[in-house]
């Protein structure tokens, strides 16, 4: 099957198109750019449009039929959520998005919302709010470590939100779950390096109170496909939920070389219909990045 990736002139997409390639099906990578070297390890290469072009999801619609796309597998934050309000029109085209509903992405990209939700639940989590009354001022909405304040110096609120500073080991949880939004696999990772926000190095762990909160919250709100849960740990072992990147994240490669192949399951289990029998996972596994050059 031919399946589509975004974003992929990243640092860390390599892993994802080999995956796809290893799984038999045919890697399309997609970037607005394509000067990178999706574009040449990659089966094949699309340049997409900017997010903020007009007309994008007729652009967007015309590329994958003219390209013979039968699965797309979202990570670009900023269209997941008109991503899942296109999945059921994309499904009647015969094209498979593998993302959540559109409720779940509306909570998790918008921390203030997330925040909300963890109190509703009674799952721990940083103490949040909309004016600067903690040390941590970030984005609302936003991702990895971008747009991150520390300290007590007056900053513009307009869009941001403050949270309560918890120190401590952070994990980083890699989890699959199936067309029936049930989870197959949850792997904790610890995080031992990050760099810009992402994991260069790590450790796959049993943590039973993180299995713990993660089915207390997939409980409560529903998950499909590959989805990314963030923890910290604090010195006294109390454990607070981060947030929730509702998609595939760099840092699954770990996640995927403790379990199996998630490509390969997305097509048996979301495209086939069959069951999923989960593998042992391979706790004390360990990740360390490096760089490698691609020349085209």
């Amino acid at each position: 099957m031919k399946i589509l990736t975004e974003s992929s002139g990243s640092l860390v997409s390599g892993y994802l198109i080999n995956a796809i390639k290893s799984s038999g099906n045919i890697s399309v990578a997609s970037d607005v750019d394509d000067f990178n070297h999706a574009s040449h390890i990659a089966d094949e290469f699309i340049k997409f449009p900017f997010s903020s072009e007009k007309d994008l999801w007729t652009k967007i619609e015309n590329i994958l039929k003219s390209n013979k796309i039968e699965i797309v597998i979202p990570s670009f934050d900023e269209t997941l959520l008109d991503w899942s309000l296109r999945k059921n029109y994309f499904l009647k085209k015969g094209i498979d998005i593998i993302i959540s509903d559109p409720n779940t992405l509306d909570t998790f990209l918008d921390k203030l919302n997330a925040y909300n939700f963890c109190l509703k639940n009674q799952i721990p989590t940083p103490k949040t709010s909309l004016t600067q009354k903690y040390s941590l001022v970030k984005p609302r909405l936003g991702r990895g470590g971008s747009g991150i304040y520390i300290g007590k110096e007056k900053q513009n609120m307009e869009g941001m939100i403050s949270q309560e500073l918890i120190e401590g080991k952070e994990y980083t949880v890699d989890c699959f779950f199936d067309r029936d939004c049930n989870p197959v696999y949850i792997i904790p990772r610890l995080r031992i390096d990050v760099v810009n926000g992402k994991s260069t190095k790590g450790l796959v762990l049993k943590h039973e109170k993180i299995n713990q909160y993660v089915m207390k919250i997939s409980k409560n709100i529903s998950f499909q496909g590959p989805i990314n849960f963030q923890f910290i740990e604090d010195k006294n072992n109390n454990l607070f939920f981060l947030e929730v990147n509702p998609r595939i994240a760099g840092g699954m490669a770990l996640g995927f070389a403790a379990s199996e192949n998630w490509i390969s399951l997305i097509v048996e289990n979301f495209i086939k219909k069959q069951n999923i029998k989960p593998k042992p996972i391979k706790f004390g596994l360990k990740m360390s990045r490096y760089y490698e050059e691609s020349f085209f």
